[in-house]
């Protein structure tokens, strides 16, 4: 059975340490363990988790995890990064979710090496170690037994991926499926979809109206009825929507089709399939939305 041994600071973020820590309790043959350097550790969230200090003995079979913390926080002694190190030199996996990074980093483990962390950090991240290469706007990032993930809810994709290589990819779908996860996602995927790219706007009506394109974007949405929900003339909505996002809500919508269609390519449907799947009668308006995003 192998070990997962998460390694806790003041202030971790729960969902960096049970979104990881639910896939591999739902897979089969892994044993927790959690420590850190004090008995009680309070979460970001106001909940305490109750870790040893003792770290478990462990094999080059068994990982290693570091979950991400507050910003300001995540602060471990030279004795607790000397031991990541060294369960990485001695062949072991070493992963960690969003600032959890920044402890790899101070460990030694990302000089040399691809990695990433949440898209807020990864400017310090960069700065903090320039012998490390930051990749950014990615899911997770594997090299040389040391993987990083982004934010949050992209350690349970971390969890997924580590799951499949071990168990192979029909198992980490069935652990997915269990936790009602919508899709395994690769590595390579964006940390910023569309939805949330064109979000930072102070604009109700357009939130409101983006409201609606999200919901249905796959269905043809005429300007009038959109215009008429949002209580304003047709007008004034392609204004206010050019303003707030730089997009009509045509544009909006296409982009928002062209993305899940890149989805479903990346998971093996064709374009004429992923054209249909999204809203488009052909594959032809599809592919050419495609090489104008190319060459944009």
């Amino acid at each position: 059975m192998r070990q997962v041994v998460f390694v806790l600071t003041p202030q971790v973020h729960l969902l960096d340490l049970a979104g990881p820590a639910q896939v591999f309790s739902t897979a089969p043959d892994y044993r927790l363990g959690y420590v850190a350097e004090t008995p009680s550790v309070p979460t970001w969230q106001g909940i305490a988790v109750q870790a040893d200090l003792e770290w478990p003995r462990l094999t080059a079979d068994d990982l290693v995890l570091v979950p991400g913390w507050r910003d300001g926080y995540g602060f471990f002694t030279a004795e607790t990064l000397d031991r990541i190190a060294a369960h990485h030199a001695a062949g072991g996996t070493v992963a960690s979710v969003c600032a959890g990074t920044d402890a790899l980093g101070r460990a030694g483990l990302l000089d040399g090496r691809r990695c990433t962390t949440h898209h807020d950090l990864q400017d310090r991240l960069a700065r903090r170690y320039p012998a490390a290469t930051v990749v950014r706007d990615v899911l997770y990032v594997s090299d040389d037994r040391v993987v990083t993930s982004a934010g949050i809810a992209s350690g349970i994709d971390l969890a997924l991926h580590l799951v499949a290589l071990r168990h192979g990819p029909a198992v980490a779908a069935r652990v997915a499926r269990e936790m009602v996860v919508y899709a395994r996602r690769n590595g390579d995927e964006r940390q910023h979809s569309a939805m949330l790219r064109h979000r930072a706007h102070l604009s109700d009506v357009v939130h409101r109206v983006q409201d609606r394109i999200d919901a249905a974007f796959a269905e043809p949405l005429l300007l009038a009825e959109l215009a008429a929900a949002a209580g304003v003339s047709e007008r004034t909505l392609t204004r206010l929507f050019t303003v707030a996002t730089g997009r009509t809500p045509l544009r909006y919508q296409q982009l928002l089709r062209v993305e899940r269609a890149e989805y479903l390519i990346g998971h093996g449907s064709t374009v004429e399939a992923a054209a249909r799947a999204v809203g488009f009668g052909d594959a032809r308006m599809l592919r050419r939305l495609r090489a104008r995003t190319v060459s944009a």
